[in-house]
């Protein structure tokens, strides 16, 4: 549970709007899941440039979770992922049928 409240403690230090921080915790046989789910519109501060700081976060949950004899993986939820693929397709769409007016 250390770990868990690690992460909880960090990022709301991290985000602007840390009542939209939620960490969920998934035991497996692989070890420690922690899924993280913030804001969309601060993914961008979790991630960090070319995922800089996501990456750190990795790592030392993976020192958190070498004390406990553990191993723990973090996973950042991205719940609009799908909905851009959407839109990129509609937007690629709309173009082509503009292209098509003379």
């Amino acid at each position: 549970m250390q770990d868990q409240e690690f992460l909880e403690t960090v990022v709301k230090a991290l985000v602007d709007k840390p009542e939209d921080v939620v960490v969920e915790r998934n035991i497996d046989e692989r070890g420690v899941l922690l899924t993280l789910k913030v804001n969309p519109e601060e993914m961008g501060k979790i991630i960090g440039k070319q995922g800089q700081t996501a990456r750190s976060l990795r790592t030392l949950l993976r020192i958190i979770g070498n004390k406990n004899n553990s191993y723990v993986n973090l996973k950042v939820y991205e719940p609009e992922k799908e909905g851009r693929r959407n839109q990129r397709q509609e937007s690629h769409e709309a173009t082509d049928v503009d292209d098509l007016k003379l």
